[in-house]
Formats: structure tokens, sequence, C-alpha cells
């Protein structure tokens, strides 16, 4: 029997990128392809340029690929991009306008406008509606481009654009690009009120199926055109962020990944929908019908990129032997927190006359107590354990700081080899396809590199550590005073 491969799309803020993997979770090959961006660029792009790097992409790597496998034992394909990002679309499927993208802040007041309607008509659905949402800006494009929605025939998200293209299916989409459109992901409808109480129409909203669920095949005369199979399965993708978790391999109950770029992300799996009063989390449906809750901090690790770049492999190698400092530090670096707590007036922190060592250090376990605090707060919440916690990002680079977050966490940390939301999107193509579920086709198609798991003596120390963290942010109102963060 013939091994099937699985391809995956990413089209990102500044880039495509494209990943084949085998039947084990190997990476075949990729390519990616930068888009010529402008300062426009975080408010709109073009779709069609999107494409045109997809299709370069797609054939370099099939060109690279031909000569270690078959090309028509290729499956399925399946696409992520960013969330909130939507097209509107003619009645030739053409973009009416530019991608609006989730970045662009021009749809704030619509934002507003949109979550009054969703807390007064539909307050069980999804409330969090800001400027990056989907809805916010197609209420946006209606008031200031009346002429052009009067030729509108269907809102689609950038996902859903690539997804047409490869399969000639439009106007279907996925719960998780939905659910930032005001989608009911829990009942499974189009809320009244956005056709009823906003200045939209009912027609123009997609259809929306569980991601990975197959929905065409890749249309003829692309499957001419990259010598690949006729049959191959088309399957409706999701958000990056959700594609990254997916690629982390947490996807089954009590799992989680944080991911630490610029900021720190976590996302996980509950058995029951979050509600958070304060819309510090808000939560996605998995593709198996069970919950994946997300939260965004401001903090991360983008003070390391700016401050110790240039001595990141000895300053590493010093907080090794450093840890646990005992210092107490907050390295947020823009005014303001989100997650796990809210507080405009937030600002970073730390002792006076550290060496650059010391400082380091004390960063890292700073950011790692934020972690804790956001576990503890989505296990108050959900009623549900963190049972193991699979991690990403620049910071999953550095032995010392998951040495740190495992005995913060006083939890196993995983290290997952291949993370990107182009792996993701592939093992999601296979989900459905080839295996039962998305499940199944995690544990088939991901690997751990590195594990690290807490010492107790470590452990002990940071536990005081946390506590004495959280007692500072009491003492600076950052937090409740009257609170319990255990």
């Amino acid at each position: 029997m013939k091994e099937p491969y699985f391809l995956g799309i990413d089209i990102g803020t500044q880039g495509a990128r494209v990943v084949l993997l085998d039947v084990s979770g190997h990476v075949v090959g990729s390519q990616e392809e930068a888009f010529a961006l402008n300062e426009k660029s975080r408010e709109e792009q073009s779709p069609q340029e999107w494409w045109a790097a997809t299709e370069r992409s797609v054939k370099a790597l099939l060109k690279e690929a031909a000569g270690q496998i078959a090309l028509t034992d290729i499956k399925a394909i399946s696409v992520t991009s960013t969330s909130g990002t939507v097209i509107p679309l003619d009645a030739a499927n053409n973009p009416l306008y530019p991608a609006i993208m989730y970045s662009d802040n021009r749809s704030a007041e619509q934002g507003r406008l949109c979550k009054q309607a969703a807390q007064k008509y539909h307050p069980q659905g999804y409330t969090g509606f800001n400027a990056s949402s989907g809805l916010s800006k197609m209420v946006w494009f209606g008031q200031q481009y009346p002429d052009k929605a009067q030729r509108l025939r269907k809102w689609i998200h950038a996902t859903d654009y690539i997804i047409g293209k490869l399969s000639e299916n439009w106007g279907i989409t996925d719960y998780t690009n939905a659910l930032k459109s005001g989608y009911d992901v829990n009942e499974g409808f189009w809320p009244a009120y956005i056709y009823e109480q906003l200045p939209l129409k009912k027609e123009w909203l997609p259809e929306v199926v569980p991601s990975g669920t197959p929905i065409g095949h890749l249309a003829p005369a692309l499957a001419a055109d990259w010598g690949l199979n006729s049959q191959v399965q088309i399957v409706a993708g999701m958000t990056d962020g959700c594609a990254s978790q997916i690629a982390s391999g947490a996807v089954n109950l009590g799992d989680w990944n944080t991911t630490i770029g610029t900021t720190l992300v976590v996302k996980g799996v509950t058995r029951t929908e979050i509600k958070d009063p304060e819309d510090r989390l808000y939560s996605h449906r998995h593709p198996e019908g069970f919950w994946m809750p997300g939260g965004a901090s401001n903090t991360g690790a983008d003070w390391i990129t700016q401050e110790f770049k240039a001595d990141l492999d000895e300053l590493n190698e010093q907080a090794a032997q450093l840890i646990p400092s005992g210092y107490i530090a907050y390295p947020l670096r823009q005014e303001g927190e989100r997650f796990p707590f809210i507080s405009p007036q937030a600002r970073g922190f730390e002792p006076e006359g550290l060496t650059p060592a010391q400082r380091f250090v004390a960063n890292l376990e700073g950011v790692a107590y934020i972690e804790r605090y956001a576990f503890v707060l989505i296990e108050q919440l959900s009623g549900e354990k963190v049972k193991a916690v699979y991690t990403a990002g620049g910071a999953s680079n550095s032995d010392t700081w998951l040495t740190i977050r495992s005995n913060v966490l006083n939890r196993p940390i995983y290290k997952m080899r291949h993370v990107t939301g182009a792996v993701g999107a592939a093992i999601l193509a296979a989900s459905k396809t080839h295996f039962n579920s998305i499940i199944e086709a995690t544990q088939a198609l991901t690997h751990i590199e590195k594990e690290f798991r807490p010492n107790p003596a470590l452990s002990t120390s940071y536990e005081a550590g946390y506590q004495e963290f959280i007692r500072t942010l009491q003492e600076k109102g950052y937090i409740q005073k009257d609170y319990q963060y255990a």
C-alpha cells in the first residue's frame, strides 16, 4: 500500500509557507516566500498576491519533492492563516477590496457596536468583539464603501480564500475562523442580531463546518499543472494560532500549549467552554467537539531581542548557574496587561543594581510566573486540570528557560520538533482523510524533541518565588488583594 503525504499551507502576515509531511510526521520538504510589504500592510494586503506566492511556493516544493516521492501520492491539503482577516467577494468570487487585516485598527468603533449588539441580543455567544474581529471589519467596510457593498456576494476569511482557489468551492469557512465573525460555535448557527441589528445581510455569511472537514477536491486545472492526483482532497482549515496548537501536539483533554514569541500565548483543550467574565480568555471549538480556550499576554520574549540578543548564548549558560535567582521581576515592556490579568496601569519592574546575567534570569523567571498564573486562572475558571504543557516559540530554544518553566509550573514541559502553522495545517489535512480524528492524526504526526521535568527542591524554591511575585502584583494594584492565586 502506498504511503500518503499531506500538504499544509500557511498564509502569515509576512509571507507564505508550505510544508509536506509523510504519514509518520516527517517533513519531506518546505518552501516559503516573503510578501512585499509596505506601510499599509498591517491594514490591507492583496489576496491575489497571497495566491501567487502560494502557487510559486507549492511548485518549488513539489519540484524539490519529486525526486523523493511520487507526487500522485499526495492525498490532502489544508490551509491556515490569520484570525480576524476578512475579504469581501463579488459574484465571480473576486475580491471587491483588499484583505482587511486582523491588525487593522480602523474598525475600533464598529467593534464597540458589535460588542454592544452581541451582549444585548446574543450574550450566550462570543461577545469579545474589538477592532481585530472579523465582524467589526465587515461592518466598517459596509459603512465606508456602500457602493462596493451593493456588489458583495460573500464574506470570507483569509484561510477561505486560499481554500477557494484550491477547490473552486467558495463560501465555506470553519469554526475557528467564524468565531470572531460572530458565529455561535456552541449552538452552530449565525445569530440573527448579525443581520437584524447590524448593517449586514444573512446571505453574505459563509457556511461553517468543523476544521478538518473535507470540502472538495483540488481544481482539475491545478492538479494538471502541479502534477498531482485529481482526487487530492481539500480540507477546511483553521486560524494560525489553532494550527500551531495542533502542531504542538496539544489536542487531548488537559493538554496545553504555550508559545513564547513576542508575547506569551497559551492554548489548550477543555471538556467545557470557559466563560471568562473579564474576556481574558475566549474559546474556539475543537474539531472533535471539545473546546480550545486561549489567551495572550502582553509579556513575552520581546525584551530579550531588544536588550540581550548579542550575548544570548553566554547569558543562558550563566543563567543556568543562577537559578533560582530569588529576584522578583516582570518584563512588561509596554503599558498595560491583558492576560492573565487585565490592568491598564501595569508596568514592568525589576530590582535595581543587578548584573546583566541577574537581570536576564530574573526576567526569565518573571515570564514563567506569568505562565503559572495563567494556568491557575484556567483551572479556576474551567474546573479542569492542566495535565501537560507543550511548548513552542523562540523561548523553547533555551534549555535554561525550559528548566525554569517546568519547575515554576511543577509540571513536565514537552518541546516539539515541528511547530509551525503550516505543519498544523498538514496534520489537519490528514485528520479526516487518512486518520479518524485530529487526536489520532496528531498522535501519529507529532514528535517530542525534548522533555523537561520538575526537580522537587527547585520547584519548592520557585513556589515561594511565585507567591512573592503575586504579592508584588497585589501591592502595586495590578491584581486584587483579596483573591487567592494558589
